[in-house]
């Protein structure tokens, strides 16, 4: 059987030999953007590995960091009323709701100092951070917090404490201002001043003291109607707090009933007293 030759390929020499593209590999890089990778002892590199990549953060912990980032400190939009003496809350949350049993909260009044009227860190009160007015009355129950509810329990409310107050957690994003309005009341006292010039009628005075914030006096008859009254004196005292009274001109007549009523807008306190002027006796 006859062999059968093949010619001799002629192959082209290395340097002009076309390369295969190796599509799974990156171009080189030149000479310029080579001088803009930064070595592995670089301020840039350093830097993440002092801040710990992705896969150095166990899950639970990246999770709970999302969240915080997302979450915003929320107040109310209403002012915050009480009475002195009793306890109030003043409200405050975050959105969405996240566990802030180890976040630090602070709760700040700027016109204090120190400003700190309750600081949360690491599960537990710095009270050496504390303003001394609020000594033993705040709160931040730890059940609360794990909910999300950051707001402050404060008890035995007094007339200083009325303010601005600010809350704030540095882990989250922006802070709540909480307005508290604080209220005094008191009772009334209404007296017969005597007889007018008319013997028919008769003069009435109704007097109140010790209240916050500035009260008006109102008279009422049985029906509940507006009386005309001469002009409410109004008193403040070095205590801040405000005395009223005001004088009345009524008949004497049959079920003359009337009231004196001190009222706060503001607070939406009132208190009231009432008194029976009896119609004048005829002489048979």
């Amino acid at each position: 059987m006859e062999e059968i030759k093949t010619p001799d390929i002629q192959r082209p020499p290395e340097h002009k030999r076309p390369r295969k593209a190796n599509r799974g590999a990156a171009a080189p890089l030149s000479q310029k953007e080579l001088r803009r990778v930064p070595d592995e002892g670089s301020l840039s590199s350093r830097g993440a590995e002092a801040r710990g990549g992705c896969n150095d953060v166990p899950a639970s912990s990246a999770g709970s960091q999302l969240h915080q980032s997302v979450s915003q400190v929320v107040g109310p939009s209403d002012p915050v009323v009480a009475i002195v003496g009793d306890d109030t809350v003043l409200p405050c949350h975050l959105d969405p709701a996240v566990n802030a049993a180890d976040m630090t909260v602070e709760w700040t009044r700027s016109d204090l100092t120190p400003r700190f009227v309750h600081v949360w860190r690491d599960g537990v009160e710095l009270v050496n951070k504390k303003n001394e007015a609020y000594m033993e009355r705040t709160s931040l129950p730890i059940n609360n917090l794990k909910l999300g509810d950051i707001s402050l329990k404060l008890s035995k409310v007094k007339l200083s404490d009325r303010g601005s107050y600010k809350c704030f957690s540095p882990a989250l994003s922006g802070q709540a201002s909480v307005e508290l309005v604080v209220g005094v009341v008191s009772s009334l006292v209404i007296t017969v001043m005597g007889n007018s010039e008319d013997s028919s009628k008769v003069v009435l005075q109704c007097e109140s003291a010790g209240w916050y914030p500035e009260p008006e006096l109102l008279w009422l008859d049985g029906e509940g109607n507006l009386l005309s009254a001469g002009p409410t004196e109004t008193l403040r005292g070095p205590d801040d707090l405000y005395t009223v009274s005001s004088r009345v001109t009524v008949e004497k007549r049959h079920s003359n009933n009337i009231t004196c009523r001190v009222q706060q807008r503001n607070t939406n306190q009132s208190r009231e007293t009432h008194i029976h002027v009896p119609g004048k006796k005829h002489v048979i």
